[in-house]
């Protein structure tokens, strides 16, 4: 999947790349959905209508121009008229994502908002979100309803359209699919918590707290070297990072992984880039407890740097949010893995620590992988500790396909996990616990 560097990139290739992983992660359909890009010269980019949507090329893309023309060999999306009365509501924003994702359409339909309180990023990415009520899809009129709730407050960059979908804004095409993105998470985070018990949400404190905790103590170093071992690490990770928001097993707005490199010191992504961008000269090395000059380290590179110094075995270090297990990570209902032997075999027991474990409880958290290969941060992140990188991808894929397993049961009837008996044939055929 290509990078995207809106400073570089034609709107109209841009909008392939955005529409491209919306459609390829089941978050539209072949017709449904459209994305524009405002010009700084009032000309607007637009995909078309009744062009597929899997297969759209660059030169599909529809351009009307300030004056109203239109060029192109389609016909603008029907949804039009909307986009170009948000753009002249919020002139500073310059990118519109509309979709149909099943999360927030199921939203839409039940006429609430998603609290976006439920992980600790999503308040400050998608920022409150609006509510606007139906209307004829393509008519003046939606476009109205939808302008007058962005009106309604100014912070609003995202609003839930009443048995529709989504509109999202941003400053960029960039900054509205982290939005959509992330705002999708939460909703599908919320009724997979719903479908196992009653979500817990978090209190701005906290989330503040989160959001406070930034890697600032520590020290940097100058000498910086780029080996060969240490560059292949860098292009494994930026690989997996992509592998996994491509799984959706990563979103644009969380997610962190290390790779140990020579003793405790290890290469691990920063803050503030999107997952889907980082490139190779992104990724940050820590050096005898020291951060590479210029560059941030992830929130929870002390994290990632005790888990490494007290597990010799680990090598590897993913952390994320994937829905179906952030569903068991933000309610009390039990992670039980005693369901088919490969998630037994891969993951035990996977424990629980508290919202903010990562910071104030670091010790144990690390402590934790002695004997095993993932943990949960309550509200925050599944972290996979493993001897190589792909292991740790792949124990992440078998812990999210086993939460997704055991919440797709819950309506059809109770779990009959592995006995105790069968638990123990699976530890002796498969030396589990040894080392």
């Amino acid at each position: 999947m290509k990078q995207l560097d809106t400073r570089l990139m034609h709107p109209a290739e841009q909008i392939c790349i955005i529409i491209s992983r919306i459609y390829r992660a089941g978050m539209t359909t072949t017709s449904g959905g459209n994305i524009s890009i405002m010009d700084d010269n009032g000309d607007m980019w637009i995909t078309p209508s009744g062009v597929d949507k899997g297969s759209l090329k660059p030169s599909d893309i529809m351009l009307v121009k300030a004056d109203g023309t239109v060029v192109g060999p389609h016909k603008p999306s029907s949804e039009y008229p909307f986009h170009r009365a948000l753009y002249k509501i919020r002139p500073k924003l310059h990118s519109v994502i509309h979709a149909h994702p099943p999360g927030l359409v199921t939203f839409s339909v039940v006429h609430e908002v998603p609290n976006t309180n439920i992980i600790p990023q999503a308040k400050s990415v998608c920022g409150p979100v609006g509510f606007a009520a139906y209307d004829v899809p393509g008519s003046e009129g939606l476009g109205e309803k939808i302008a007058e709730e962005f009106q309604r407050n100014p912070e609003f960059k995202a609003v839930i359209m009443e048995n529709h979908g989504v509109v999202l804004m941003g400053e960029d095409i960039a900054d509205a699919y982290q939005r959509f993105e992330t705002l999708e998470l939460c909703a599908r985070t919320i009724i997979n918590a719903k479908t196992l018990g009653e979500p817990k949400y978090l209190t701005d404190e906290q989330i503040g707290f989160h959001d406070n905790c930034a890697a600032a103590s520590y020290p940097h170093f100058m000498d910086v070297h780029h080996p060969s071992d240490e560059r292949k690490i860098r292009q494994q990770i930026c690989e997996i990072v992509r592998r996994a928001c491509n799984q959706k097993l990563m979103c644009s707005s969380y997610g962190t992984v290390s790779m140990r490199w020579r003793g405790n010191d290890f290469l691990i992504t920063p803050p503030g880039i999107q997952r889907w961008d980082i490139d190779l000269e992104d990724i940050v090395q820590v050096k005898d407890c020291a951060v590479e000059a210029g560059k941030r380290p992830s929130r929870s590179v002390a994290l990632h740097q005790e888990i490494y110094r007290r597990n010799p075995h680990v090598n590897a270090v993913i952390m994320t949010q994937c829905p179906s297990l952030m569903g068991f990570n933000t309610t009390d209902a039990k992670f039980d893995v005693r369901t088919i032997p490969e998630s037994w075999i891969f993951l035990q027991d996977v424990p629980k620590f508290p919202f903010a474990s990562q910071y104030n409880d670091v010790e144990k958290v690390a402590d934790a992988f002695k004997n095993r290969a993932c943990v949960m941060l309550a509200n925050d992140a599944i972290v996979v500790g493993c001897d190589t990188l792909l292991n740790a991808f792949d124990r992440l894929e078998v812990a999210e396909f086993s939460a997704k397993s055991l919440i797709l049961a819950a309506p059809v009837g109770k779990l009959h996990p592995i006995n105790d008996a069968q638990v123990e044939d699976l530890r002796v055929a498969f030396h589990v616990g040894e080392k």
